[in-house]
């Protein structure tokens, strides 16, 4: 591997976290070609990351970071690192990476010019606001970094619900959506006729602002779009595993499916349950092709049920991004696209470094209309 120097005439700094070490590899790639630096130059604080035997740790910086503008690159979802404690193998929790990021934080010391963290997925994300007896922890914790730790931006993409921002007043809080890289790539993958007669559809009332963000970015005339969204009924007199169970999916939307292509547009795939039910209803509507867009793939309680769906071609394809964990043998599923944000990143962080607007790299969604309608006319011109 070749040897890399910490570029020396830059106040940009990544402090890159075990967590998040691939994405954040390739973050450093591109920043190092956006400022036309040579391969061996680097951005990345070496550090550290020590855990004891009685599941304590520690984060040790090893090179200065005063006066330095420091992004920190973290993945919360990150479940493969392992430590020992008291003996017993442990797998890293939420906990443990967000009191780790704490801790990397609080190496710097006030050194630091300014903090900004890049949490992709969001701590808490869903527990966003208070339903009944509890903690409104993912706002606490976005407190914490503001107050105590003094973190100037908080970079997230996809967050469940936007809202939380305002218990950070005094950071700032970026939220950054994934849905043009997932599009872009899944136009460049498929026929043109799967294409022209588009439904959007969102699994429950929660995933419907997404899914007309999604629907607006195939504003085009080669295109007819139409929409739908399926509401959970739940028992609300049974509670298992915390969370009372669906019993049925209502759908919302147009009568018949029958040979359309739909888009079923989510934010997080956790044990899938929902997702694989929307699909069997949409087939049942004759839906001629299912593709599903999934900022996260969490897959908490496997994917075969997904592996057995896609042999009886219930579904096409999930496209989902490389901003969070995703082991070897799901990345390896032919039914898996995994789309690289990793480029995109690295422009935002250069822009927020350089003190530019990001508004542009995040609010376009001109440029999903571009590629759909450059596909269209090549295919045109062809014939």
């Amino acid at each position: 591997m070749m040897e890399k120097f910490l570029v020396e005439d830059s106040k940009l700094r990544l402090m890159v976290f075990r967590s998040a070490q691939e994405l954040g590899r390739k973050v450093d790639r591109h920043l190092v070609r956006l400022y036309n630096l040579s391969e061996e130059q680097t951005f990345i604080i070496p550090m550290k990351e020590n855990y004891f035997s009685d599941g304590h740790f520690k984060v040790e910086l090893g090179k200065t970071v005063r006066g330095k503008d420091i992004f920190a690159l973290t993945d919360i979802g990150n479940y493969s690192i392992e430590y020992k404690m008291h003996g017993f193998t442990n797998h890293t929790s939420p906990n443990d990476l967000f009191c780790q990021l704490k801790d990397g934080l609080g190496a710097c010391n006030s050194h630091a010019r300014r903090l900004n963290v890049v949490m992709p997925l969001l701590y808490a994300g869903r527990q966003h606001r208070r339903i009944t007896r509890e903690n409104l922890m993912c706002g606490r914790s976005l407190e914490e970094l503001q107050d105590m730790l003094r973190v100037r931006t908080l970079l997230t993409f996809d967050a469940h619900d936007q809202g939380v921002e305002h218990s950070a007043l005094n950071m700032e809080f970026d939220n950054i959506p994934t849905y043009g890289s997932m599009l872009e790539q899944f136009i460049n993958d498929v026929d043109i006729e799967e294409l022209k007669d588009l439904v959007f559809i969102a699994p429950d009332n929660g995933a419907t602002t997404r899914s007309n963000e999604v629907l607006n970015c195939f504003s085009s005339s080669y295109v007819n779009r139409d929409s739908g969204s399926f509401i959970k009924r739940r028992d609300y007199n049974t509670f298992i595993d915390g969370k009372y169970p669906v019993v049925a999916h209502a759908y919302s939307g147009s009568d018949s499916l029958e040979g359309k292509t739909i888009l079923i547009t989510d934010d997080i795939i956790s044990s899938g349950g929902s997702i694989l039910d929307v699909i069997k209803e949409v087939k049942k509507r004759g839906a001629k092709h299912v593709y599903i867009i999934i900022s996260f793939v969490l897959f908490v309680e496997g994917y075969e049920k997904f592996n057995e769906y896609y042999r009886e071609g219930l579904f096409d394809r999930i496209y989902t991004t490389n901003l969070s964990y995703i082991p070897d043998d799901l990345a390896s599923q032919e039914w898996l696209r995994i789309c690289d944000c990793s480029n995109h990143l690295a422009h935002v962080i250069k822009n927020i470094h350089e003190d530019e607007s990001i508004s542009p790299l995040i609010k376009d969604k001109s440029r999903t209309v571009k590629v759909l309608e450059k596909k269209f006319k090549v295919k045109s011109e062809q014939e």
